[in-house]
């Protein structure tokens, strides 16, 4: 009888998923230079430090890898993980919809440069054929979790027109912030980066007007 493969080591594992992650990481600066067109599984494999076959076996091919990369940059700028413990801890609804904003703020106008927004803003600007699977992996069960924040703020259901345009709404100014360039922020608009908290707290006081509006009309 022949005998099963030993199941792979410990180490064996955090070796593949180290490599796996160098490859994300990689293959996501080369998405953000040069779009999904022009990027190459060479050149990412070479910055990664592997060879070419690494890409086949980690993710089943490049455009895997760019599905993956898309869903790892939505996952830097808005954690699911990060949403999931707001909406289920101790605080009023409108304080767990300011430390989500606040989040978002932090990764979208904060100083550390990060090749996540740019692969965002060039998946938003010229779509793909996998923005599909960025929807339905990365930003459905984000808008779920906001939905049902948002709901509560302003006691309308869930499937209500007003809570999904205005969650909509919600969300415009976080893709500004997201889009606007760096130059254009540093001087032409400092305040947008000099108090993370303030810009948070503005754009709160903004979106809660126009909520509450909302509310008013569909209630």
């Amino acid at each position: 009888m022949r005998k099963p493969s030993p199941a792979p080591s410990r180490t064996a594992r955090q070796d593949g998923d180290a490599t796996r992650q160098t490859l994300l990481d990689m293959a996501g600066q080369v998405f953000a230079e040069r779009g999904f067109a022009d990027a190459t599984s060479k050149e990412i494999c070479s910055r990664a430090g592997t060879n070419i076959a690494a890409v086949n076996y980690h993710f089943g091919g490049r455009e895997q890898l760019y599905e993956a990369v898309l869903v790892e940059a939505h996952h830097h700028l808005l954690r699911l993980e990060e949403m999931l413990a707001v909406a289920g801890a101790e605080l009023a609804p409108r304080e767990k919809l300011r430390a989500i904003l606040r989040g978002v703020v932090q990764r979208a106008a904060g100083p550390d440069a990060h090749w996540s927004a740019r692969v965002m803003i060039r998946e938003l600007l010229a779509p793909t054929a996998y923005a599909p699977a960025l929807v339905h992996k990365a930003i459905a069960p984000k808008a779920m979790v906001m939905l049902g924040i948002v709901s509560e703020i302003l006691d309308l259901p869930p499937d209500s027109p007003g809570l999904q345009r205005g969650l909509f709404f919600l969300m415009a100014p976080c893709l500004s912030l997201l889009m606007a360039p760096r130059a254009m922020r540093e001087d032409v608009f400092p305040a947008l980066g000099n108090d993370l908290d303030a810009l948070t707290d503005d754009m709160l006081s903004y979106a809660l007007a126009g909520l509450d509006a909302l509310a008013a009309r569909y209630r």
